[in-house]
């Protein structure tokens, strides 16, 4: 069970990480939460190097949140490095976007993504959504 464990969500826009950090808190997501800005810091993150190198203080995740647009290096590219890791190959790893374009999601179900997840337009929608994640990635998922 995935209780208690680091979400890691990979963001770089401060009003979506806000959002995001109040919707699983209205979910009651108990789980900490690691956030990142770069496609770069998410695969220091996961490889514990650099500032990341404290498994203690900065433990291997649960879920992975994953934006696409990011600086540096791209969501997509960080989704296929992490695939392409065999100890991370069973993490799980959400892609949460604003990008609705059919290329983009089958380019990440195709790079081995979990579940992806347009954002939604509002924070009620997003607090909705954080909920739905609670009970089928959280709880119920094995």
């Amino acid at each position: 069970m995935t209780a208690n464990r680091t979400i890691l969500l990979v963001e770089d826009n401060k009003d979506d990480v806000f959002l995001m950090k109040r919707a699983l808190q209205v979910a009651r997501i108990a789980n900490p939460v690691v956030v990142v800005e770069t496609g770069q810091e998410a695969k220091d993150y996961l490889s514990g190097i650099g500032k990341f190198a404290d498994r203690e203080n900065y433990p291997i995740p649960a879920v992975v949140f994953l934006d696409l647009k990011l600086p540096f290096v791209f969501g997509h590219e960080v989704l296929a490095w992490i695939r392409s890791r065999k100890e991370f190959e069973s993490m799980i790893v959400i892609v949460l976007t604003s990008s609705n374009e059919a290329s983009d999601l089958s380019r990440c179900y195709s790079l081995g993504a979990n579940s992806y997840l347009v954002k939604p337009p509002t924070a009620e929608q997003l607090q909705a959504l954080a909920k739905a994640f609670k009970w089928g990635w959280l709880e119920y998922v094995r």
